[in-house]
């Protein structure tokens, strides 16, 4: 049995790992050992932007799970596409850098949350940010994530602007200003034309830092804890790393950041959890914490289709296959283009009724035709838009299948399992439809693949059950606050646990109003702050 001995270590190689792996490393003094169960996140695909659709849809750099059936979904599987590797799901996503609404952060402090309103996290963002193309009060330049507007220079940015003014929505020229509301062109997490995932921010300027130990492929089985009576504290991580069983020793504390699906499995199989559960699997129970692995929160999210001849779209066509050719050798020589698109280049966030207080519903137009999660490919070229509900009622889990570690959790997001979320849904894609139906876009398409046939309402909410999914979004099931189903203090402590603390999207005691990842990293960045200040 292998030992290593460090101050810190961090489990996961995501967003929230990466950032809070990465401060901490900075202090000289200590020591921070990383394990990911992945690779280095330096290949070809994840630096190209355009190349993200060789790896959603496969294993490739992905965990790729599937949900168990969803009844609101007809009883279909759903997918869970998750990145492995160094910057996790930041080196697969569709780069956008959105931060959700300042209400959401209130709403955490409301919760009992100290510490984590808007007001307070703000410095974070702006600190973690180094935007190229916006500045003022709201953006920062010196920060190790760069941000820049899109360099995909696609002329159906502008017509996605304009057909969503003849349909009477305002254009916002940054959503993560003083109003997220409107429509507008995303920025990305991209420099200069390549993908700035978590790893390339906080971690790959760093790598020769002699106090940070980065090992991928090192895939964490459970924690190990010293339990005196009541007195429980985290010491160790037993792990595989080239088909060797090894143990790492913590002196100081142990950082779960393996995200919202697999921090509460590691926890889980560690025997932290709900005693009953826990007890039915045969794992011995370490602490009781009936909230591991509950509140899974995640944004459903429904995608209207749409064919056309023009080869701005990504698609496959024998002349899209030459224009191909020039764009990649663009891409080669200026890192500009096409392969520089996320694809989902510009959106937006509505409200379905004027008096809500924030949106409820975000767009995500996309510069081709996506078919379950670019699983189905279809030949020629076209557009899609995505709609999502930001804050849906409905609760789901996250449990063990069995107590092999190397087993896929089961994860039930209970999409639509509220009827509140429907009718979130009906709404904001009529609202989509209003979009896609102004004359701009109409005048480009050939063919609507998704809802030219529906009459009514009914046939509306029964398409939407045959193929609404997930936006990528999961949080929640290790959430942060106060009450009996909590896992973690407003110090990202576990509860009843000392030296252990979750820094990932698990924490988040209710889903934010946009796309995650972002506040990922602002969730390590106050982790490595808190651990910083012995808070």
């Amino acid at each position: 049995m292998n030992e290593l001995l460090v101050d810190y270590i961090v489990i996961g190689g995501g967003s929230g790992a990466c950032a809070t792996a990465g401060r901490l490393s900075e202090n000289q003094s200590k020591t921070v050992l990383v394990l990911e169960a992945g690779g280095n996140g330096r290949d070809w695909a994840i630096k190209t932007p355009a190349a993200a659709v060789a790896m959603l849809p496969t294993k490739y750099n992905n965990w790729a799970f599937k949900t168990v059936a969803q009844p609101g979904l007809n009883g279909r599987c759903g997918y869970q596409p998750r990145g492995k590797t160094l910057g996790g799901s930041s080196a697969i996503n569709a780069m956008i850098y959105i931060r959700g609404h300042a209400s959401d952060y209130d709403h955490w402090a409301e919760l009992g949350n100290a510490g984590w309103s808007y007001k307070e996290l703000l410095p974070y963002f702006i600190r973690s940010e180094n935007n190229a193309d916006l500045s003022g009060p709201y953006h920062g330049q010196n920060g190790p994530l760069h941000v820049s507007n899109l360099r995909s220079d696609n002329p159906f940015q502008q017509i996605y602007l304009q057909a969503g003014q003849q349909a009477g929505f305002s254009v916002n020229t940054d959503f993560n200003g003083a109003s997220q509301e409107g429509i507008g062109v995303y920025q990305v997490t991209q420099h200069l034309g390549e993908r700035c995932s978590a790893a390339r921010a906080y971690l790959e300027p760093h790598a020769e830092r002699s106090n940070l130990n980065i090992l991928t492929g090192a895939y964490v089985t459970r924690i190990l804890f010293a339990v005196d009576g009541e007195n429980k504290r985290a010491v160790g991580v037993e792990f595989s790393h080239n088909g060797v069983t090894k143990t790492a020793r913590a002196k100081e504390e142990i950082i779960l950041a393996a995200g919202a699906l697999q921090s509460p499995q590691i926890l889980m199989l560690s025997g932290v959890g709900d005693q009953d559960e826990l007890g039915a699997l045969g794992i011995p129970l370490v602490h009781h914490l009936p909230g591991v692995g509950k509140n899974l929160q995640d944004h459903p999210d429904m995608i209207l289709n749409y064919q056309s001849n023009s080869l701005d779209l990504v698609g496959f066509s024998f002349l899209g296959g030459f224009a191909m050719l020039k764009q990649a050798w663009r891409y080669l020589t200026k890192r500009r283009g096409m392969l520089t698109t996320n694809y989902a280049e510009c959106g937006g966030f509505l409200k379905t009724s004027p008096e809500l207080p924030a949106p409820d519903v975000q767009l995500h137009f996309v510069v081709s035709v996506v078919e379950d999660h670019a699983r189905t490919l279809r030949w020629g070229h076209g557009y899609s838009c995505h709609l999502c509900v930001l804050r849906p009622v409905s609760r789901g889990t996250v449990k063990l299948a069995s107590t092999n570690p190397h087993a896929a959790p089961l994860i039930d997001p209970n999409f639509l399992g509220e009827p509140e979320d429907m009718e979130v849904m009906l709404k904001g894609v009529k609202l989509t439809q209003q979009i896609m139906n102004a004359p701009a876009l109409t005048a480009q398409r050939t063919k609507a693949y998704t809802d030219a046939h529906i009459r009514n309402d009914d046939e509306l909410r029964a398409l939407i059950r045959q193929r609404a999914d997930t936006v990528y979004h999961p949080v929640g099931t290790c959430k942060m606050g106060t009450d009996a189903m909590a896992v973690v203090d407003s110090q990202l402590r576990v509860h009843g646990i000392r030296a252990l603390r979750i820094a990932d999207a698990s924490i988040m005691p209710t889903l934010i109003g946009g796309n995650t990842n972002a506040v990922c990293m602002v969730i390590g960045e106050k982790a490595a702050d808190l651990i910083s200040t012995g808070q």
